[in-house]
């Protein structure tokens, strides 16, 4: 799995990981064009930056989810206090989808217009009455888009973030997702499936968050691949 880092300074190792999941047909380096590295950086925060690229065959096969835990988080876990995923419309399926599949091993998730699966499964959710009411029977392990829902149903011991544009394409199924996730972390802004609306998302989560994240003073920094 493809993968570049960003260290918040050289040296030394921050006290959380963020590890950047893209949406389908998006690189790791769309997150340095599109300026969400830059976001973190120019706030000082003790944060390093995994930019995760993500093929089609891995999240077709669910490779990504296995991948992401043997050749990147697990390699990494000692080294940090807390580990975050942030994923923007199909990464925040598979941030959903990790944690469902690997509990315990990341702090929060951050989804940015997150992709909510085909509209047979959110319509089932929204004919149920909503998330509250839904009662799924016989989720098998490889229905990942219901089993997705259903974890987030129940989700515990993970803080789970939203954020997407009022003219989204997936908003409707989007919403539903805001019955089972505290209304101070979600976040609606105008606008559709654009990265725009990505960018300010992020730095709206960043500004909300900067508080529990420590800055560091280390101008010098180095990013590899």
């Amino acid at each position: 799995m493809r993968y570049l880092v960003d260290s918040a300074y050289p040296g030394h190792k921050a006290s959380t990981l963020m590890i950047l999941l893209p949406g389908a047909t998006c690189l790791p380096e769309d997150f340095i064009t599109q300026g969400f590295v830059q976001a973190v950086r120019e706030r000082s925060l003790d944060i390093d930056l995994m930019l995760v690229e993500l093929s089609f065959e891995q999240i077709a096969d669910l490779t990504a989810l296995h991948t992401l835990h043997r050749d990147v988080i697990q390699s990494v876990a000692s080294q940090y206090q807390a580990i975050w995923l942030a994923g923007i419309s199909i990464g925040g399926y598979i941030a959903m989808a990790y944690a469902h599949y690997y509990p315990g091993q990341v702090k929060g998730l951050f989804l940015i217009a997150p992709y909510p699966g085909n509209r047979i499964t959110t319509g089932e959710i929204a004919s149920a009455g909503g998330m509250h009411a839904w009662q799924p029977v016989d989720i098998a392990n490889d229905d990942l888009e219901r089993g997705n829902w259903y974890w987030l149903k129940h989700a515990k011991n993970v803080e789970i973030h939203l954020g997407y544009g009022s003219e989204d394409r997936f908003a409707d199924g989007i919403a539903l997702m805001e019955e089972v996730i505290p209304a101070a972390r979600v976040d609606k802004v105008p606008g559709e499936h654009t990265w725009p609306v990505w960018q300010q998302l992020w730095s709206n989560f960043l500004d909300q968050q900067q508080a529990r994240w420590e800055t560091v003073q280390h101008p010098d920094r180095v990013a590899k691949s």
